[in-house]
């Protein structure tokens, strides 16, 4: 049998990035994935959802362009040519990965991995079975799309994050049940395509992890794309006859509603994936594996990371647990940080925010001053036409230390790098403006956000 210094199950951001960071901390490493490497996030999430937001941006550029006096004929849309597009993007990342693997001397047994207690990892290799042993083992098995318990759903009547990347035709009509982060991207994307798309939420409004503003902002746009939005609603039932599927709904106020949708889409959450090593007997922390600030779980030499430790099920907070979980299981000490993490919505308005909400700093009971600049008087924005976005900066009175941020339009993605910076470094918002920003920008707003924030605003 053989045996390594260090084992990582799961190969997505958590598993890969922690792999290859214990091998450059000079550990022998396996890594076991039962799919492809680069999990969810590359093959069925974060990679091609963006690929494909990409080109609904682009399908909703030519149409706006008319009003600018540039005139196309009409657009036709090859959905084969641009999933091809999509795979090719996830063929290049997924190589540079196994490259990364080559190049550390990681072991990578492509099978499903079953943790034993000792150290033992029984990997199921397409029925070649494969045993080896590891003194550290890192648990990043990551999560799954939750399935409700609706009545009348079937495998064969719905989809998940998992499943829809791989149609081969255009739906004419769509139902998205939940409309989180996932939900109101994969709605822009289908919306772009000409698809009738109605998105049913239980909570009272889309993106209830986002600043309330910004969700409102997203919430008008996606209106105006045609998309129907039933907040406070829920699924009752779902039927379906020989026609297009029947979604029974039902709101706060009791008032039912029946959808009819040629395809239905669910979005309400993911679940982390256990039993890879449920013989442990692992602390548990509801759903999730518990683990103290060194990723360490409640067995020595045992780690996890990801989305199986709950948090921000979000890629990039998951490779930081990776590296920490790594550091740690090759002999150092390293702590995980969450005081910086930002937070990205690719819709169209783009929403990027980090730290706090206002109802959070309210919540914490911190003195707070909140200014809100909006882009309708930016001039890049104006520029390029996306004018209904918004910066919204959140500092504490005592040292105007910047608490949070949201932002709302183009390109916020990328701009939501700064604001961070400053965070990470401890910054104020005295620092953010004296500091010199170029013109015309949409990043510009912060620095009118933190001008006006102190009163010395010389804008509008």
């Amino acid at each position: 049998m053989k045996t390594y210094e260090v084992a990582v199950i799961g190969g997505g951001p958590a598993g890969y990035v922690a792999a290859i960071r214990a091998a450059k901390l000079g550990r022998t490493v396996a890594l076991v994935e039962a799919r492809e490497l680069g999990g969810t996030c590359l093959n069925r999430g974060c990679i091609p959802s963006k690929t494909l937001l990409r080109h609904a941006e682009v399908i909703e550029n030519i149409e706006k362009a008319k009003s600018w006096g540039i005139e196309t004929g009409p657009v036709t849309v090859s959905m084969s040519k641009m999933m091809q597009r999509k795979d090719e993007v996830i063929q290049k990342l997924r190589t540079g990965i196994a490259y990364l693997m080559k190049q550390g001397k990681i072991d990578v047994l492509n099978g499903y991995g079953e943790v034993q207690p000792d150290g033992i990892i029984r990997v199921d290799q397409n029925g070649k079975e494969e045993t080896v042993k590891a003194d550290k083992i890192i648990l990043a098995t990551g999560s799954k799309p939750i399935v409700p318990p609706i009545p009348g759903l079937q495998e064969e009547n719905y989809h998940t994050s998992d499943t829809i990347f791989s149609i081969t035709d255009i739906p004419a009509s769509m139902v998205i049940v939940g409309g989180g982060i996932i939900g109101v991207e994969f709605a822009c994307i289908f919306a772009a395509l000409g698809v009738p798309v109605t998105i049913v939420e239980m909570s009272g409004r889309i993106v209830p992890s986002e600043d309330s503003d910004a969700a409102k902002v997203l919430a008008k746009s996606l209106k105006k794309k045609g998309i129907s939005i039933l907040a406070s609603t829920k699924v009752t039932a779902v039927e379906h006859g020989s026609g297009p599927h029947l979604v029974h709904t039902e709101n706060q106020k009791g008032q039912k509603e029946t959808l009819q949708a040629e395809m239905i889409l669910l979005s309400v959450g993911r679940s982390p994936n256990t039993s890879a090593f449920d013989s442990l007997g692992l602390a548990m922390n509801g759903p999730f594996v518990k683990v103290d600030e060194y990723m360490a779980t409640s067995l020595p030499n045992i780690y996890a990371a990801g989305d199986l430790v709950g948090n921000w099920q979000l890629a990039h907070v998951a490779s930081a647990e990776g590296l920490v979980a790594a550091a740690n299981a090759a002999g150092q000490k390293e702590v995980i940080d969450y005081h910086v993490v930002p937070r990205c919505v690719y819709t169209s308005p783009e929403i990027a925010s980090v730290g706090m909400t206002e109802e959070e700093a309210e919540q914490k009971g911190i003195s707070y001053k909140v200014v809100k600049v909006d882009h309708a008087g930016n001039a890049k924005a104006l520029t390029l036409d996306e004018k209904e976005g918004f910066t919204k900066l959140i500092a504490d009175t005592k040292y105007g230390e910047i608490l949070g941020v949201s932002m709302v339009g183009p390109h916020v993605t990328e701009m939501i790098a700064e604001p961070s910076a400053y965070m990470r470094l401890e910054g104020t918002v005295d620092e953010l403006a004296s500091m010199i920003h170029a013109h015309p920008t949409v990043s510009e707003s912060l620095y009118e956000a933190a001008a006006s924030w102190l009163g010395k605003g010389v804008h509008h």
